[in-house]
């Protein structure tokens, strides 16, 4: 038997949950009348701003205000606390549980013990992979996981499939990246479906350029940068370990 007490409080949470299911209900069915054409909308939630509203379309965020009427694309920065709000929801967002992915679908080598980890989607055709793939060659102790992803349009598909079917992937992937040497025509009856794995893992995980890379902590760089930034960035994640 439930308590008055008990009952009471019951309705008083029930009754302040009321506003947010209907400034939520009054926001999509503004979004939905006023842009019809609009993306499907995954989440509307209160935005660490009172009385500001958190949309997000896929990856991305927006803002609007109680009544559906006003919305607002830009970044929310806390200036007390000297913080991108945006900004972390969308790292938040992007994180990705780095044992999950299917490795078994990614070209794979290693530099010294490989004991660090990184995984990189990257196309043939494109350039900033190439400026990048030389620069991994520069860090010790990594391995690194490619994940075919031809998203460039022309012949990427055919590059991706050929890599992938040679005998020797890694020879292949990095004599193309790094001296432009044309992999082996791929056979006729090669299992190259991972490359497909590839592409819905991409949407999956809102991966939509190249490179786009992953780190061990679920975090994300999105876009080619040096052997000086990334292997600070590898010290970073190892930095709390060796700490304890």
């Amino acid at each position: 038997m439930q308590f008055p007490l008990a009952r009471l409080l019951t309705g008083l949470l029930a009754a302040a949950c009321l506003p947010a299911l209907a400034n939520e209900a009054v926001i999509r069915k503004s979004i939905a009348e006023r842009m019809p054409n609009a993306p499907k909308i995954d989440e509307v939630k209160p935005s660490p701003m009172p009385g500001l509203w958190e949309i997000r379309i896929g990856n991305e965020i927006r803002y609007m205000d109680p009544t559906g009427a006003f919305l607002i694309e830009g970044e929310l920065i806390d200036l007390k606390a000297k913080k991108n709000l945006t900004e972390e929801r969308v790292n938040q967002i992007n994180r990705v549980d780095f044992g999950t992915l299917p490795f078994k679908d990614a070209v794979v080598w290693k530099s010294g013990n490989g004991k660090r980890r990184i995984a990189v989607f990257a196309d043939p055709n494109c350039g900033y992979c190439k400026r990048f793939e030389a620069s991994l060659q520069e860090l010790k102790d990594v391995t690194v996981y490619t994940f075919l992803l031809p998203i460039l349009g022309g012949d990427s598909p055919e590059k991706s499939r050929a890599i992938w079917c040679a005998k020797d992937r890694i020879g292949a992937w990095q004599g193309w990246m790094l001296r432009s040497e044309a992999p082996p025509k791929a056979a006729a009856n090669c299992d190259s479906t991972a490359i497909d794995r590839n592409l819905a893992l991409s949407r999956k995980i809102h991966v939509s350029g190249t490179p786009a890379i992953l780190l061990e902590d679920g975090n994300r760089i999105p876009g080619a940068v040096g052997a000086v930034e990334l292997e600070r960035r590898l010290q970073l994640l190892a930095a709390p370990a060796s700490k304890s």
